[in-house]
């Protein structure tokens, strides 16, 4: 799927046009951008002493691997 998203600003003079010019293709929805603020307050910080780092790399094989001969 594929978002044409056009700024409310810019919605009376495109929206009809774009969702005419994309009405035959199915993978693309013209959607007007409503968003009136950031999702994230950009003052507040997250406090550091609750964060968790997790690491998600691959655990290791346990055991040891057996000697290999380079000859």
């Amino acid at each position: 799927m594929i978002y044409c998203v056009v700024p409310e600003e810019l919605a009376p003079d495109l929206y009809e046009k774009l969702a005419d010019y994309y009405a035959d293709d199915p993978n693309v929805e013209v959607i007007i951008d409503r968003r009136r603020a950031e999702r994230r307050g950009r003052g507040a910080e997250a406090p550091t002493d609750q964060r968790v780092l997790r690491d998600r790399r691959r655990r290791g094989v346990p055991g040891e691997f057996p000697p290999l001969d380079a000859e």
